[in-house]
């Protein structure tokens, strides 16, 4: 047999169970060399000089990927680790140990795809294929009941036409027998300096507990879903996992399955109600692609707002005339916790009080959330800014009953949450 090596670059699929890139490079290949990179667009500033990654989700970050290096290394293999470009990393390894062809999970977000793209181009001048697989989401995409072009706008109507007409796969095999390339690089992983945060952010995360991994994300899943009584927070706790792949939504789909045993469970319903959101705002970058980073969004004409710094503060710091806002807005940019209604009240009040510019307090949501990706976050801020891709779901929100029916008094913080220690 021909000795063939892949390149398995990880992105936001940090984890073993249910990685179908992992899967089909480790079986199709005779070495794999799987690599991860620190991309200093990340870590730097936007345009509203806000951070793309606050020190908090960075530091969840660094403890996800040294999981699974740390679990590659048991399984006699290996992470191997940059800060840099993947553009220039990812051809310059792929290189190195002579690899055949590079695998990843593809993504929808401009960001993203971009840098996919330039990763594609400096390969393609070595003649190595970068291979595309589809993943993240509950659904795939070719097992959807018709083609991205035609997904209904509507939520409801995607959610009952794939629900009623399609099917979750089952979760990929465990990948086996797996082999790494002989003389693997030893790499150490960065430093949050080394990201380049100051000493100041870094004191922000040093009296704080923040793990993070697969093993951690797949313990978190049972606890949650064995607890016979649940909480609002059952979904929030379980999003940053998500987020950077180190817990497949499949596989927390099929838990749940396993235990409601055919009977109807409202609370584990409106954990799969967030999964396919979820799958819904990914679609739907994929068929308007950049729709939601738009402050017009789906709409055709611009919305009036206003660019009221000091109302902005006033909101961000949590320094309103509200002091439920207040304190949400305090507890996200010292935690990077809020939970999902939180979330649509202080949303809601910036843009319905304040009238400002949605896309500041998306962009504001970015650096702090500790669960932040792309599609979510902008295609929930799309909606409550009634911009979004889902017609209906574009109505105000009575933010000041939400605040009366769900937290009369106040937000009570769990206390598993990963980051919080007071």
């Amino acid at each position: 047999m021909e000795k063939r090596a892949a390149l398995i670059w990880f992105r936001n699929d940090l984890r073993l169970h249910d990685n179908e890139v992992f899967l089909e490079a480790s079986s199709k290949s005779t070495f794999i060399i799987p690599v991860f990179c620190f991309d200093p667009r990340y870590y730097a500033k936007n345009q509203y000089d806000f951070l793309n990654t606050n020190v908090i989700r960075a530091a969840f970050q660094l403890e996800t990927v040294k999981a699974l290096k740390e679990k590659l290394q048991s399984l006699g293999s290996d992470l191997i680790t940059f800060v840099g470009y993947p553009e220039d990393i990812i051809p310059r390894i792929a290189q190195k140990y002579e690899v055949d062809e590079v695998y990843h999970h593809r993504e929808v977000a401009h960001r993203e795809t971009t840098i996919s793209e330039k990763v594609e181009e400096e390969l393609w001048k070595s003649r190595i294929n970068l291979k595309h697989i589809i993943g993240h989401t509950l659904y795939h995409k070719e097992d959807l009941p018709f083609p991205i072009r035609d997904i209904p706008n509507s939520f409801a109507t995607f959610k009952k036409k794939i629900e009623r007409e399609s099917f979750v796969r089952n979760t990929a095999d465990y990948p086996t027998n797996f082999v790494t390339a002989p003389h693997l690089e030893k790499t150490p992983l960065p430093t949050l300096e080394e990201l380049g945060y100051s000493q100041e952010e870094i004191a922000l995360v040093s009296n704080k507990l923040i793990e993070g991994g697969e093993d951690l994300g797949l313990e978190t899943m049972q606890m949650i879903l064995d607890d016979p009584k649940g909480s609002e927070h059952d979904y929030t706790l379980l999003s940053p996992f998500i987020a950077l792949g180190s817990l497949s939504p499949i596989k927390l789909y099929h838990e749940i399955k396993k235990r409601e045993n055919g009977k109807k469970n409202k609370r584990f319903d409106k954990i799969i109600d967030m999964l396919l959101w979820r799958d819904y705002f990914r679609f739907m970058l994929k068929k308007y692609p950049n729709v939601f980073f738009k402050e017009k969004g789906f709409k055709k004409e611009q919305i009036m707002s206003k660019n009221d710094q000091l109302l902005f503060d006033k909101w961000r710091f949590g320094e309103t005339e509200n002091d439920f806002v207040n304190q949400s807005m305090r507890l996200l940019q010292k935690t990077g916790y809020l939970p999902y209604f939180a979330r649509i009240i202080v949303s809601s009040y910036l843009v319905q009080e304040y009238n400002i510019n949605w896309l500041k307090g998306a962009y504001w949501f970015e650096q702090n959330i500790f669960d932040y990706s792309p599609a979510t976050n902008y295609g929930n801020w799309s909606h409550i800014a009634g911009v979004g891709t889902s017609e209906k779901d574009n109505m105000p929100i009575d933010w000041q009953k939400l605040i009366n029916t769900h937290y009369p008094k106040g937000i009570q913080v769990p206390e598993n949450y990963l980051g919080q220690i007071n």
